[in-house]
């Protein structure tokens, strides 16, 4: 599975506005209602923190992985949003994170969601594409490195 598969260029936000993780899930979960990808933001957004109460999504190294499963998308749609201040997301290794990546999708497909979180983790292993993307100023630089990576 290639991310850009599920990744459209109109559902990256960089930068985000948002300060707080709250505040950064809610903004992407718009971004996906507003380009018709999810039919009820509510239900996508209760979904997602649902998941995060369970145990952060933040895996460390300045990433986090929001995901859930809900109705209200039809298929796995990503947005990905690149925080202009670092934003506590209760990672795993204590520190900030800069670059969230998040995933909703139908409860009865699970095996694409786990498709695309082992495609990000293997993505964000490679520390100077993560820094580019951390580095992103615009959603088109987003998409166009994230492009370019998986056409390697």
């Amino acid at each position: 599975m290639l991310l850009t598969q599920i990744l459209q260029p109109v559902c990256i936000k960089a930068p985000l506005a948002g300060k707080t993780k709250e505040d950064a899930i809610e903004e992407l979960v718009n971004l996906l209602a507003d380009h018709g990808y999810l039919t009820d933001r509510a239900d996508a957004f209760e979904a997602v923190m649902a998941r995060e109460h369970t145990r952060s999504t933040g895996i460390g190294s300045g990433i986090a992985i929001p995901h859930g499963k809900c109705s209200a998308a039809k298929e796995l749609v990503m947005a990905v949003g690149i925080a202009a201040e670092p934003i506590d997301f209760n990672s795993i290794d204590g520190k900030p994170v800069t670059i969230i990546l998040l995933l909703v999708s139908p409860p009865d497909q699970t095996g694409p969601r786990i498709q695309a979180l082992a495609r990000i983790s293997r993505l964000m292993l490679d520390a100077q594409f993560k820094a580019q993307l951390e580095k992103a100023a615009s959603p088109e630089e987003v998409y166009s490195l994230i492009s370019s990576k998986e056409s390697e």
